[in-house]
């Protein structure tokens, strides 16, 4: 009995020193306290749910769910990036540098994360890819300061501006007059644009499970805030319904655009488009931010819930309308208006002759994009019609226009007119919903375009 009490003493005295040696090996906090800086607006009411989080069957439609990124069972581990570890349930703000510099000279980029300490998706967002494209940053700054990485599920990573040298100089391009959005995912030894994208594709994008690249209207337009995605790709679509009811045009996207690279990298991607250039716009970002916080939720990465008014408005098929002549636009329609077949989207008059045409609406549609009232080239992007199409439509009609026969469709696209009634201009044919991404992407006026 004594060797006994003599044993048990013994393993107490040898095991009494183990939380001190636990805690001195503990991991070190390679990370920036969180800063605590209000939005610039408060945020919208949430109800917060408090019920016990449990188990929910799987999904048979792989459409209306994600499937999760990891299991609760798996420990939460540093995150390294960009050369430091991120310890769970921290925040912190790293800084990247692109391959370019003056002068031997680097520019560093900040880069925000917010780890949690439970498991769970790694979602990235990236604002300014144009320099020029301001609401997407405000948008990242609040919703990266509203978050507490202490009860966080999973990692959320900001790159407010990305094009750092345009976001100074108030421009969309870099300063070789290159669009960075056309170069993605880059090359290490191409043009200063290709290295730029291949840098921060290599050294962030990669990391990412999801992807929100942010984004505004071009060259004195605005959009209505909305998602472009590839609703054909079944991952993508299922991503693109966490936004609540923001509308959502389908499209794969341009060559080189960080959306469509990502993709084609199994990385989840759609870009939001909401306001225009050069100016912040309160209630796109505050639109914008309810969608991306939505998302935060749907992913499960917090526990509070958005409700939205609306269902979630999809357009498979839009057009560009462009204008017949010069002279100054001025509009009849606004934002998200719904408009009928042969209405009168706006007029362009020549300021001299007093002649102009009238831009017809070739379709029943909602205007999802347009240009603020300007002086205008003919040819010009005037207004980005949206038409509510199901799949099956939009493959209905590609058949038919493969098979050879016109589309249907007997609306004039112009009206000629002055102080005489006006006249009506030959119709434009419809074009049929195709792949290529072209109409997908803003349009940039053939002086802006960048030519290697």
């Amino acid at each position: 009995m004594t060797a006994r009490w003599s044993l048990t003493i013994a393993l107490l005295a040898a095991l009494a020193p183990w939380p001190a040696l636990h805690a001195d090996e503990s991991p070190v906090d390679d990370t920036e306290p969180k800063a605590h800086a209000a939005p610039a607006n408060p945020p919208a009411k949430q109800m917060v749910d408090d019920t016990p989080v449990v188990d929910s069957p799987p999904a048979t439609d792989s459409t209306d769910q994600l499937a999760p990124a990891s299991t609760a069972e798996q420990p939460v581990r540093p995150l390294s990036l960009l050369g430091r570890n991120v310890v769970p349930g921290s925040f912190a703000t790293l800084h990247w540098t692109p391959d370019q510099s003056f002068a031997s000279i680097a520019t560093p980029v900040p880069v925000l994360v917010a780890h949690g300490k439970k498991p769970g998706p790694r979602l990235c967002l990236t604002a300014a890819v144009h320099g020029d494209e301001l609401n997407g940053i405000e948008m990242v700054r609040r919703l990266m300061y509203d978050l507490e990485p202490e009860t966080l599920s999973g990692t959320l990573i900001g790159v407010p501006i990305v094009n750092l040298e345009g976001f100074r100089n108030g421009s969309r391009y870099l300063s070789d007059r290159r669009d960075l959005n056309r170069h993605f995912p880059g090359r290490g030894t191409g043009s200063a644009a290709d290295r730029v994208a291949h840098s921060l594709y290599d050294q962030i994008i990669r990391h990412c499970q999801y992807l929100v690249d942010l984004h505004t209207g071009s060259l004195k337009r605005i959009n209505q805030p909305q998602l472009r995605a590839d609703l054909k790709n079944p991952d993508v679509l299922a991503f693109a319904k966490h936004f609540g009811g923001m509308t959502v045009l389908h499209g794969r996207g341009a060559r080189g655009t960080l959306r469509r690279a990502a993709v084609d990298d199994d990385i989840m991607a759609v870009t939001m488009e909401a306001g225009g250039p050069n100016r912040l716009e309160q209630e796109a970002v505050s639109y914008g931010v309810q969608a991306l916080e939505t998302l935060l939720e749907n992913l499960g990465m917090r526990k509070a819930r958005r409700f939205w008014g609306a269902p979630q408005p999809v357009f498979y098929e839009s057009q560009w309308i462009r204008a017949s002549q010069g002279g100054i636009l001025l509009s009849e329609v606004k934002l998200n208006d719904k408009v009928k077949k042969g209405q009168i989207l706006g007029t362009v008059t020549d300021p001299i002759t007093n002649t102009g045409s009238a831009i017809i609406a070739p379709y029943d549609g909602r205007i999802l994009g347009m240009a603020i009232n300007q002086v205008v080239h003919a040819g010009f992007a005037a207004y980005r019609l949206g038409e509510e199409q199901t799949p099956e439509e939009v493959e209905a009609k590609a058949e038919q226009a493969q098979s050879g026969k016109p589309a249907a469709d007997d609306s004039p696209a112009q009206a000629e007119h002055s102080e005489a009634p006006a006249s009506t201009a030959p119709a434009a044919e419809k074009p049929v919903a195709t792949d290529t991404g072209v109409e997908d992407e803003e349009p940039e006026e053939p002086d802006d375009r960048q030519r290697d």
